[in-house]
């Protein structure tokens, strides 16, 4: 049986608490261990590379075939059906557009000063891919990385993904040909993160790695951090629904068990103001488990991480979302417009009763790649922020250098920095004359 709390109840404040702390907490410790995998990449390149794909992944790989040929990447693409292949097209055409729509201007203005001053922004000139490869082909997020990639400007880009066993969903290459993807490789895993912070004799080193993985990807992009930079450290997918007993059980139950397949470590949870409508939601929940290819997935997730919250009025609901700042929010009701301004801590809001999350993971627009594990409280989903870098632009002639030179140098000087003070001195005394 789900857990079900309700807001009325004594202990309500306690076990929110755990519910939320419960699913924040680190469940699996495998630093020690990538560590060691990050080294030995770091230290035998190629070699190592290929030893932990033949471990972990049962594929025996040469120097040569680390890479997808551009003629396996079409053959691939060519082997996937064609309606995918349009409908992929499609998503990567409103991911394209949605992503043009965020690209910052650069800036010069002359202050009252006289000094010109501005900023221009330029991409990172490489960046690698990771994506899931393994209980679930993510072909989307080769799209959700790479398109925001492509659209800030950065030059190269690098998927590498796991294909356990050999095999490659067809889709998938689909989606690197399709988003523009320079290289991609059959390596997953931390070792993969090391060949991409480190580089080996094939695989170039990056600038910044972004996408999603399991705890030993996570681990790895948490400590390469600084060789290279990274989007943000990854936990297990969440989605809270808030849901008026107006809608149809199913549909909720559907929206639920969509996060809950991902991975047995996700959590969904649905709040409503409605006891009757939590117990068909929860119903329709055991029925749909029967059904679901993945169900076992699903149904562990939603037993040991799920939860039914019942609230008194629905404007709680806002307060208790922000608590979570789950990685996705639906807002399943007659007026999501009154509950989406008290909602500060998302990494996405899906507004309305026909606004499901599962249409934000493939083409509605913004990248499915969020904030987990409560990061949304100060962290943004990937967008070309990701790949840009904001570079301060100063210009001082001599008429500003003697309005702002002295107060310099004695900041200079409080400060004990003869030469900082020097620096600016020489200058305002030789532009003086």
């Amino acid at each position: 049986m789900v857990v079900m709390l309700n807001t009325r109840d004594p202990g309500f404040a306690a076990a929110f608490a755990d519910l939320i702390e419960k699913n924040r907490a680190e469940k699996t410790d495998v630093d020690a261990t990538v560590a060691g995998i990050l080294a030995d990449v770091r230290a035998r390149g190629d070699a190592a590379l290929i030893e932990y794909t033949q471990r972990f992944d049962r594929v025996a790989l040469t120097p040569k075939t680390l890479a997808f040929l551009k003629s396996e990447i079409g053959a691939g693409a060519a082997a996937s059906n064609i309606a995918l292949v349009n409908a992929i097209d499609t998503a990567a055409t409103r991911i394209t557009e949605y992503h043009r729509k965020q690209m910052p201007s650069d800036e010069l203005y002359t202050d009252r000063t006289g000094v010109k001053l501005g900023w221009k922004w330029t991409p990172v000139a490489s960046a690698g891919l990771y994506v899931p490869g393994g209980t679930a082909a993510l072909f989307s997020s080769v799209l959700m990385n790479a398109v925001p990639a492509k659209v800030a400007g950065v030059q190269r880009l690098v998927v590498v993904m796991p294909t356990p066993d050999g095999r490659t969903n067809p889709a998938m290459l689909a989606a690197c040909a399709i988003a523009g993807v320079d290289e991609v490789y059959r390596v997953g895993g931390a070792q993969a993160i090391g060949a991409l912070a480190y580089g080996t004799d094939t695989i170039k080193s990056v600038d910044k790695i972004v996408g999603p993985g399991n705890a030993y990807v996570a681990s790895a992009k948490r400590q390469v951090f600084g060789r290279v930079g990274i989007d943000m450290v990854a936990g297990p997918s969440e989605v809270t629904v808030v849901a008026d007993a107006k809608n149809d059980p199913m549909w909720i139950a559907a929206d639920l068990m969509a996060q809950a397949e991902h991975d047995a470590s996700s959590q969904s949870v649905l709040i409503t103001d409605d006891a009757g409508f939590a117990r068909r939601v929860a119903e329709a929940v055991d029925t749909l488990l029967k059904t679901l290819p993945r169900a076992a997935i699903a149904a562990k997730s939603w037993q040991d991480n799920g939860a039914i919250v019942i609230v008194g009025a629905l404007s709680e609901a806002p307060e208790l979302v922000n608590r979570m700042a789950p990685e996705h929010v639906q807002l399943a009701v007659e007026n999501p417009g009154a509950l989406e301004p008290g909602i500060r801590h998302a990494g996405a809001i899906f507004m309305g009763r026909l606004t499901p999350e599962a249409l934000g993971d493939y083409i509605a627009g913004p990248s499915h790649v969020l904030p987990t594990s409560g990061t949304a409280r100060f962290a943004s989903g990937l967008g070309v922020f990701d790949f840009l870098k904001r570079t301060s632009l100063i210009d001082v002639g001599l008429g500003p250098l003697s309005v702002l030179g002295p107060p310099a140098v004695a900041m200079a000087e409080a400060e004990g920095l003869a030469a900082h003070a020097m620096s600016i001195a020489l200058r305002v005394k030789g532009a003086r004359g």
